[in-house]
């Protein structure tokens, strides 16, 4: 029987975008899928646009929050109505390769491995920009000191794993919800061909020491880590996010 992936998007104010990302999955040699987008009650036009695709496609499912909850919440949303065997992401300013899902789904079929990631180019002024390939796997522990794992890129097996959720916070959601499916399986396996496209010029800049914050409370409220723990990793993860920022 043909695994069913569902695909977690959650969307605000995505207007600009969401047809590319949308059309990137639209595109995939891999045809059996769901398209599962809740949009994070959005002010532009990005509803309509929703709604056009729904009514055109049967696979392509959407869910009006009627308040802005947060991307975490929205997938989580999404996550409770996903049907699939696998679950898969991909933000509303992303895109795919057009053959993503049918390598990772092979990969993981032939490999016999639950959790996945890919290489992804990263997309500027509509350019195409700096390469990423992370290392080629990751355990839990590795992790903690590193989130190597683009979301636009990760699928796991919800089959065999069951459905995770991510956690009610406002940054840093999915590095958590990779270590609850760490908890299960124990490795994620990267295939190292670009398989996705990250947009980095729509969002905010993102303030270093806001992030450092988020990252702090992920060890301590999320993770439940103790202090010297959360010291320990802390310490990895700000010393490999000022070495990249140097490159």
């Amino acid at each position: 029987m043909t695994p069913l992936v569902s695909i977690i998007m959650p969307s605000y104010n995505a207007e600009k975008f969401i047809d590319e990302a949308i059309n990137s999955v639209l595109n995939q040699s891999y045809e059996y899928w769901e398209l599962l987008i809740t949009d994070d009650n959005s002010q532009d036009g990005t509803q309509s646009i929703l709604e056009n695709y729904a009514s055109q496609d049967p696979r392509i499912k959407v869910q009006i929050q009627t308040e802005n909850q947060g991307a975490g919440v929205a997938r989580n949303n999404a996550i409770s109505r996903a049907k699939g065997d696998f679950i898969a992401f991909l933000d509303s300013d992303d895109m795919w390769h057009p053959d993503k899902l049918k390598i990772q789904l092979n990969y993981m079929l032939e490999h016999k491995v639950d959790f996945t990631y890919t290489a992804y180019q990263k997309v500027t002024h509509g350019k195409l920009a700096g390469t990423v390939v992370p290392v080629e796997s990751v355990t839990r522990s590795e992790l903690l000191k590193s989130n190597v794992i683009g979301c636009l890129t990760a699928v796991y097996n919800a089959k065999r794993l069951g459905k995770f959720y991510m956690p009610k916070i406002r940054k840093r959601q999915d590095m958590a919800l990779w270590l609850k499916i760490l908890e299960k399986t124990p490795k994620a396996h990267c295939i190292t061909q670009v398989l996705a496209f990250y947009r980095t010029d729509v969002g905010m800049s993102q303030n270093k020491v806001e992030i450092l914050k988020w990252q702090w409370r992920l060890y301590r409220n999320e993770v439940n880590l103790g202090l010297l723990k959360s010291c320990y990793y802390f310490l990895h993860y700000a010393i490999k996010g000022f070495a990249k920022s140097r490159k």
